[in-house]
């Protein structure tokens, strides 16, 4: 029994270690990626955060529980941390398997995310600083390239006559990007939406493959949870009896 508990304790720290793990990474991504989720894409993705920071939480929380049922022996916290488990094995099967079939769908969101962006730059304010974020972020320029930007209603505008926003210049000065020249010369040669595609769905492939590894592992911590909440419950064996009428 001693074996069992010591297992379980050490399954609920690395369990609890995970919930602050899943935790900062809600928070880097509401931090970071909040406003690219939020203007940037035709996908309904803002909650994604949210979602990580309350599954960070309850992690944590019921990775403390873990330990303390471990510790205490009751019989009773141990199959509701159990029950948790089992509810976690389901959650991250389900967002594992999400995460990787749906990647696709993410990168379209995108891909007409930001086209739309670049209609309506210089008219909705949200989506002209993301925009402006993003590339300077990214050090790029449009959906697939600067040429993007030349048929855009802001480019096309008396004021602006076939230029692109500073945010696509490497440096301000000697940027030709009013008017573009042929080569495009001083601006980002590269497009935002291969770049964000990349950065989004390299961390969610990871982010996918976590949840799935974490998801197997559960499997031990209700093993553990169960065996050790059954043996509590049955007792002592005849070894313990005899020891303690000696």
């Amino acid at each position: 029994m001693d074996v069992v508990k010591a297992s379980l304790v050490c399954f609920s720290l690395l369990f609890w270690l995970a919930g602050l793990a899943t935790l900062s990474l809600g928070l880097w991504a509401r931090l970071a990626l909040s406003l690219y989720l939020e203007e940037l894409t035709t996908g309904d993705y803002s909650s994604a955060p949210y979602v990580l920071l309350a599954a960070g939480a309850a992690v944590t929380a019921w990775g403390f529980l873990g330990c303390f049922s471990a510790a205490t022996g009751n019989p009773r916290l141990l199959r509701v941390y159990g029950l948790f488990q089992v509810a976690v094995l389901v959650a991250g099967l389900a967002a594992g398997l999400s995460g990787l079939f749906y990647r696709r769908d993410i990168a379209e969101g995108f891909r007409h995310g930001l086209a739309r962006a670049l209609r309506l730059y210089g008219d909705d304010d949200a989506k002209s600083a993301a925009m402006d974020g993003l590339q300077r972020a990214l050090d790029c320029c449009g959906v697939d390239g600067f040429q993007d930007w030349l048929p855009a209603p802001w480019s096309r505008g008396r004021l602006n006559n076939g230029s692109v926003p500073e945010s696509c210049c490497v440096r301000r000065r000697g940027c030709r990007s009013d008017p573009v020249g042929p080569a495009g010369e001083g601006i980002f040669p590269d497009g935002c939406f291969t770049k964000l595609v990349d950065l989004v769905s390299d961390n969610l492939f990871y982010i996918a493959c976590g949840a799935l590894g974490l998801a197997f592992t559960q499997v031990i911590g209700i093993a553990l949870a169960c065996v050790l909440a059954a043996r509590i419950e049955a007792g002592p064996g005849p070894e313990g009896d005899r020891d303690t009428l000696s």
